[in-house]
């Protein structure tokens, strides 16, 4: 989520043509900090991500929509298996886990 956040900040960055250095000294961070935000390695606080959207003159919400965007994993969206479908994969992964258990088992033998 981090990274999506932060890709959407650097786009409306580069639309705004301003700098790293320039928003960060607008939202009074480090220039490392806020490339670690754009990046999606530092996490965004409700205040920052404010500042932000001041400094590139959007709203929270200009920034946040792309979460919205996000396509739904599979299980919210209501699309289920059938419960033959469920018991064939768990049958699968139990076989598979426990091939592996036993070719373990015969490696450490020798």
């Amino acid at each position: 989520m981090n990274e999506i956040l932060g890709n959407r900040i650097k786009e409306l960055r580069n639309a705004r043509n301003l700098t790293q250095e320039q928003v960060a000294e607008q939202i009074g961070v480090s220039r490392q900090k806020y490339a670690r935000i754009e990046s999606g390695t530092n996490s965004i606080s409700l205040d920052i991500l404010s500042r932000i959207a001041s400094a590139l003159e959007v709203s929270v919400g200009d920034i946040t929509k792309v979460l919205d965007e996000m396509p739904e994993p599979a299980y919210r969206a209501g699309v289920e298996r059938t419960s033959t479908e469920q018991i064939f994969d768990m049958l699968d992964l139990f076989y598979a886990n426990k091939h592996m258990c036993e070719k373990l088992q015969h490696t450490d033998v020798v």
